[in-house]
């Protein structure tokens, strides 16, 4: 089912969304007791700062974090650019992305569990959301 904003992608069918205000969008997997928390933000002469603050955002997860890695993104045919981070440990948000046109849109998503995390309990289904994450990203569009 997509999504219509200033940016569509397509949703899991076993999600829930709830739309948020200012463009943002929480996509829920109640079974999973998580959710992938999408933030928009329009670009105003600001990427550099957006890219600071995403990942000032997932740095923020050392204290707890096993190990982060980092993986490119690029769909040039759609304009889409970004990064993915997978936290491992008893992080509080084990996988986050952040995608933009580079020009005119800035789009970040953020895994979470309603839970304390205990990372080799959660892992299947972090890896699960995960790859529902990556669809997001390979079937981001921007509207213009």
């Amino acid at each position: 089912m997509p999504v219509k904003r200033p940016y569509n992608f397509d949703i899991p069918t076993n999600a829930v969304t709830v739309p948020l205000p200012q463009e943002w969008l929480k996509i829920t997997y109640p079974e999973l007791k998580a959710s992938v928390d999408i933030t928009y933000r329009p670009i105003h002469n600001n990427l550099k700062e957006l890219f600071l603050e995403a990942e000032k955002l997932v740095l923020e997860h050392t204290i707890k974090a096993d190990f982060i890695s980092w993986r490119d993104f690029e769909r040039p045919e759609a304009k889409v650019y970004g990064k993915m981070c997978e936290i491992g440990g008893n992080a509080a948000s084990q996988v986050q992305f952040h995608v933009t046109d580079s020009s005119k849109h800035f789009l970040k998503g953020s895994l979470f569990f309603y839970a304390k995390p205990n990372y080799d309990s959660i892992y299947p289904a972090v890896e699960y959301i995960k790859k529902d994450m990556i669809r997001i990203m390979e079937t981001l569009a921007w509207e213009n």
